[in-house]
This record gives structure tokens, C-alpha cells and sequence, in this order.
């Protein structure tokens, strides 16, 4: 979701195994290439087939698909959000804040499972020639806030907000990798990005219909801006402009070798973490690497084949993570953190692009609802209740929701009576069941009018149900709250 191209530069089947070229460069921050650096890349020769077998190259190709599925997707929706004017889904040039005064609707596509609890702000920010400043208002203190930073690898590298520097005024430095300047005076933290591109995803809470204009209001004091003009200091150089190649489809990730292009244009702006100087230097050995060329056409056809089975490989890893994901033994909490907490688990790392820009555990929990509780998948075709007793609501510092998705798509679900989620400011307004608790419909058609105030409305067809838990309490963290499971009723 990072845009960070260089069209200049003709990469072709190298995205797939861009870290190789990182370990090259040590871990020097990534740079633009001069006209030299271009025309050498442009005519680089391609790793000879004879220095490895194709079943090497088979391993290495999973291995690398796996690491950079996340960068090519991520770059994808970035390039639509940050550098496509013609997209609908564009936000605001790279370095600009644009707010978003609504919730997420069925006519929002580019992010599969969208939250629609909170109304967005979002910031690409580009980190090459300097540090950029955060500026944020007093929020009221039973408003949830957060900026969640997201680097080009999709690690949530740190966050400002309600649950980790208060709703109090602050300013915030957000620096590249390659910034060793020392804090100035009226800056409250400064967060330390390992990539040049990143993404600031502000969420607002917004607590009914009517809070809307509140929630505006504080979204017109959300600031970005340099350092240099926080400072009132004279700029620094221009980082070189950027020629953003064109991402591919969501569909054509899984079956375009051209992949491997993007995935090694945006490791060019990725500085080479130590902990995977040897990983890229293996990647490199079927010619994958930030700023390498690797051009399909020149491949053998048993090399081709053999990438191609990596990559098949990798897509049969990822359906087994994905069937591990419904069935508990994977948890949301395992896909979304700092590099350091999610120890490098690539798959894992994959796997959260079911819910890219997912938050952080300690920001906020995923409990995940794919099947009913005799661990059947789930339909509109039927019928299903949840219950919650009263003294069992998730338990939140700020405040649960439940959301519905279709399948495969996993967007939200289009129905007569534009609801697609049911949280916990809605409460008040919904039937309670003697026990003092709630029950939740959950189907296609309507429980009747006198059970509508508590429907979730479904898809015809497969869906899947995320609980949404923001800033969640220590019961939910240790594992002593559990979600209720789905009932089928008919």
C-alpha cells in the first residue's frame, strides 16, 4: 500500500523476490537512482539458470512470495489512495492529510474488511528529504482516538492515540530511516519509520449519526506538515520525484509474474533490516532485490516453470493459514504488529492482508466469526443468533463491534436498511433479553419489526463476522473473555 515507484526503472518479474537486492546495500537507506543506476538496471542480466537448479529456485520463489505479497498489495491500495488521480478511491498527494466524514459503505472497495465504525483520516507520508509532523487537538476524554503508523512491509511500527499518548494536544515527528536529528522543543514523541513511504491511518470515533459534525470538527484540526515548517527553517533538498509504476489488479497478484516488478520496486525504498541481510541474499540468487531487474522473458522455460510452482506453492501455504485462521488456531493478534512481536513470520505477515492495515492486539482485538458453533461455514441461506449475557459484553476501555462481510470479496454487505455492523454505542436503542442481555440476529431477511432494532443483516450467499474490540481490557488480552459463538436456529 505504499506507492513508491520508479517507472523508469523496467523491473519485471523481480517484485517476488525484491529482498535480495536489499542485502546488497546492507542497510543503507534506499534512494532514487540516478539516470546511471537506471540505465544499469535497466540492462542487468538476469541471474544465469545454471546457478541454480529449478527446484532451488521453486524453494526460493515461495519464500519470497510469501515475504512480499503484503508489499505488493499494500502498494497497490497506496497507489489508488495517494497517487492516482483518476482512481476513485484517491485520497491526497503524498504529505497531505485528507479526512474522511463518513464510515465506510458497501461503495467502498479498495480495502477488503473496511471498519465502519470510525470515520478515516489518511497520510502517505513520503520520508525521504525529512521528517513530518503530526499535529493533533484536545480531544474530550471518552472519545477514542488513534493514528496507527503502517511502514511498507505492513508492520505497525508504533501509534498515537487515546490508548498510548492520551487525548491531549500534542505534536508527533514521524522520521525515515535515514533522520538522526535530535527532538525539538514541542514535540511530544518522535516515531522512527524502518521505510521511506508509510501510512497514517487516523480512526475517530464516532459515537451516532448526530456526533458527525463533532467528529468533522476535529478532523479540520488534524495537521501534517514538514519539519523544516514546523521549525520555520529553510527546507531541505526535494527528494528526487517518483514515477510510480502501475500495481496490478487484486485478482492478478496471484497469477501475474510481474509481480515480482512491483514487489522489487517498493523493497528499493526499504532499507535492508539485519535480521534479514541473509534471506536477501538468498532471494538474490534468482535475481529478486530492490533496484534489480529480473525480466520473465529471459528465463528458461523449466526456470519459468519452476517460479511459477513457487508461487503456486506459497498460494497453497496461505490457503492451509487460512484454514488454520478459521478454525482459532491462528488469531488476528498474530497478524498485525511491530516487526519485533511478530518475529518475522512472514505467513503470518500474509495472512493479515484479510484485513490489511489491521491494528495491533493491545489497540485493538479481532475475534473473528467464520462459522457457527458446530464449525459450519456460514450462509445467508440460514439463520443465526448471538447472545450476550449481561455481565458478558466484550470488555473495552473504549468501545465493540460486530460487522458483517460478504465472501470472497470480504467487503461489507449492501441491505435494506444500510446496516452493516452492530456495536456497542448502539446499545441503548436495542431490545434487551430478560437476562439483561442482548441477542443478535444475524440473517438475510428480516426477524420482524419488533426484533429489527438488534439485526445484523446478511448476504445471500457466504459471509464471514468480525468483532471489532478498541482498546481492549486485560480479560480480553489474557484469553479469560471469549466471543460467544454463532447459533444457527433453523
Amino acid at each position: 500500500m505504499n506507492g513508491f515507484s520508479r517507472s523508469t526503472i523496467r523491473l519485471t518479474l523481480a517484485s517476488m523476490f525484491t529482498l535480495a537486492i536489499l542485502a546488497a546495500y546492507g542497510n543503507q537507506p534506499a534512494h532514487a537512482a540516478t539516470t546511471a543506476e537506471q540505465d544499469e538496471a535497466a540492462t542487468a542480466k538476469p541471474v544465469a539458470a545454471s546457478a541454480i537448479t529449478p527446484a532451488e529456485a521453486r524453494t526460493i520463489a515461495k519464500q519470497a512470495y510469501i515475504y512480499g505479497y503484503p508489499l505488493v498489495d499494500s502498494y497497490r491500495i497506496q497507489y489508488a489512495y495517494f497517487v492516482d488521480k483518476s482512481d476513485p478511491s484517491y485520497k491526497a498527494p503524498w504529505n497531505h492529510i485528507k479526512n474522511i466524514p463518513n464510515v465506510y459503505t458497501p461503495a467502498d472497495t479498495a480495502v477488503q474488511t473496511p471498519n465502519s465504525d470510525t470515520p478515516y483520516s489518511w497520510a502517505g507520508l513520503d520520508l525521504r528529504a525529512e521528517p513530518m509532523v503530526l499535529s493533533v487537538p484536545k480531544i474530550e476524554k471518552d472519545r477514542y482516538y488513534s493514528i496507527q503508523f503502517t511502514d511498507a512491509y505492513t508492520f505497525n511500527f508504533d501509534y498515537a492515540g487515546t490508548a498510548t499518548t492520551g487525548n491531549d494536544v500534542g505534536n508527533f515527528i514521524v522520521a525515515g530511516p535515514g533522520w538522526k536529528g535530535e527532538t525539538p522543543k514541542g514535540i511530544k514523541k518522535v516515531f522512527h519509520s524502518e521505510t521511506d513511504f508509510i501510512l497514517a491511518i487516523y480512526r475517530t470515533q464516532l459515537f451516532n449519526p448526530a456526533d458527525i459534525d463533532i467528529v468533522k470538527k476535529i478532523q479540520a484540526q488534524y495537521k501534517v506538515q514538514p519539519l523544516s515548517q514546523f521549525l520555520g527553517t529553510a527546507p531541505p533538498s526535494a527528494a528526487p520525484t517518483v514515477d510510480f509504476i502501475k500495481p496490478l489488479a487484486k485478482d492478478e497478484e496471484k497469477t501475474s509474474l510481474e509481480f515480482f516488478n512491483i514487489m522489487n520496486f517498493v523493497l528499493s525504498y526499504c532499507p535492508t533490516d539485519p535480521s534479514e541481510v541473509e534471506l536477501m541474499k538468498r532471494f538474490a540468487e534468482i535475481g529478486v532485490g530492490g533496484d534489480m531487474a529480473f525480466d520473465a522473458d529471459k528465463l528458461s522455460p523449466e526456470m519459468k516453470t519452476a517460479i511459477e510452482q513457487g508461487r503456486e506453492d506459497a498460494l497453497q501455504a496461505y490457503a492451509e493459514g487460512v484454514m488454520k485462521f478459521s478454525e482459532g488456531r491462528v488469531s488476528a493478534a498474530d497478524l498485525f504488529g511491530t516487526r519485533q512481536s511478530m518475529k518475522n513470520n512472514y505467513l503470518n505477515r500474509w495472512l493479515g492482508t484479510i484485513g490489511i492495515y489491521g491494528n495491533s492486539e493491545r489497540e485493538a482485538m479481532y475475534p473473528v466469526l467464520r462459522q457457527d458453533s458446530e464449525g459450519r461455514a456460514l450462509s445467508g441461506a440460514n439463520r443465526y443468533t448471538l447472545h450476550f449475557a449481561a455481565d458478558q459484553y466484550p470488555p473495552v476501555n473504549a468501545f465493540w463491534s460486530l460487522t458483517m462481510y460478504d465472501l470472497p470479496q470480504s467487503l461489507l454487505v449492501s441491505n435494506p436498511i444500510n446496516r452493516y455492523l452492530i456495536n456497542s454505542p448502539m446499545l441503548p436503542n436495542m431490545k434487551k433479553d430478560a437476562d439483561g442481555g442482548i441477542t443478535l440476529y444475524i440473517q438475510n431477511e428480516s426477524p420482524g419489526k419488533d426484533k429489527e432494532s438488534n439485526w445484523l443483516p446478511a448476504p445471500k450467499g457466504a459471509f464471514t463476522t468480525y468483532m471489532r474490540l478498541y482498546w481492549p481490557k486485560q480479560a480480553a488480552l489474557d484469553g479469560s473473555w471469549t466471543a460467544p459463538k454463532l447459533i444457527r436456529t433453523n
